[in-house]
């Protein structure tokens, strides 16, 4: 029986699957990614990783037809490989991926796109519809969206399209982003930023609240933890954030007029009462053409290492018309 694989690259785990020709998973294996001592170290972990979940298969690597990986960035598509990754140490300078993933299984078949293009990719190929016109936004330590246009799939010519966590959402600039830019998307409504953003505004207006400013293990889940309970700064809080997941959602619609959008991430899959259903309710009044539907995932945590295998049956398309099975 014809196997493919699918591989998960991120900056806290790596995941492989392996599965059939109707992107059926045969097997799943996973490890955490290694934080050093170099990119080779993570390299091998995708490997090691990868054999054991075709061995977990009852399949040789030989065996496997084709891989997909979705991975954590910036890429370097010519050379197969991510190039200095920002959320690993600084030691980790380049990973090695296709070409040694592909030696591993004897194929040249072997697919590198960033996670959220892997997301589409995957959201498409298992999707009821599979629509040609959809995206994929991702809302977790990071923010980042793949798209699908015209039934093709985006990736910008050196593979690194998606990046709209670092589109502006607020010319003021009242919060900067990681990357050091006034105002972007994500500098207000990532897990890495929510909890600072609640920490500023209490700053500019110390009203009454719960919240645990002052406690050095605060984070973005307190914030969700506190509205929950009725903290009205916390109410506040989230509510600031679904403006400015208002406003980038709609600049993504206008830009990519897609049929669907699915909504995944950690922060996302945790509080999908606090990310989709404000925004849902408010798109109607931004939007000028077409609303979309916007849904939460369909494919949970397993979005990336799906849609990685999805694109190795598809070459890369999401489209299940070209899958074997």
């Amino acid at each position: 029986m014809p196997t493919y694989a699918g591989v998960d690259l991120g900056a806290t785990n790596v995941r492989a699957v392996v599965g059939d020709e109707s992107g059926r998973v045969l097997a799943s294996r996973h490890a955490e990614t290694p934080q050093g001592p170099n990119g080779i170290a993570v390299t091998e972990a995708v490997l090691e990783v990868l054999r054991n979940a075709c061995a977990d298969a009852g399949v040789d690597p030989t065996a496997v037809v084709a891989v997909g990986i979705g991975s954590i960035g910036p890429l370097d598509l010519a050379e197969g490989a991510v190039e200095n990754p920002a959320n690993l140490p600084d030691t980790i300078d380049r990973i090695p991926l296709t070409g040694p993933v592909g030696e591993l299984v004897g194929s040249d078949r072997v697919r590198l796109h960033n996670d959220t293009t892997a997301g589409v990719i995957g959201e498409r190929f298992y999707s009821d519809r599979n629509p040609d016109d959809m995206i994929y936004l991702t809302i977790s330590s990071g923010i980042g969206a793949g798209v699908a246009m015209d039934g093709n799939v985006v990736r910008g010519w050196d593979g690194n399209a998606g990046e709209v966590g670092h589109t502006t959402v607020d010319p003021n600039g009242f919060m900067t982003c990681g990357c050091g830019i006034d105002g972007h998307w994500e500098a207000y409504c990532s897990g890495n930023n929510i909890y600072r953003y609640a920490r500023r505004l209490h700053d500019e207006d110390p009203v009454e609240t719960a919240l645990p400013f002052a406690d050095p293990e605060f984070s973005t889940a307190d914030v969700f933890e506190a509205a929950e309970a009725g903290d009205e700064f916390a109410e506040h809080v989230l509510q600031q954030v679904a403006n400015w997941n208002t406003i980038a959602v709609a600049n993504m619609i206008h830009s990519f007029a897609p049929l669907v959008i699915y909504v995944g991430g950690a922060v996302t899959l945790n509080n999908p009462e606090w990310i989709i259903d404000p925004v849902e309710e408010r798109l109607d009044d931004v939007v000028f053409s077409n609303v979309p539907d916007l849904q939460l995932t369909t494919l949970g945590d397993d979005v990336v290492v799906k849609g990685a295998l999805a694109s190795a049956l598809t070459d890369g398309t999401g489209d299940r018309s070209r899958a074997p099975g």
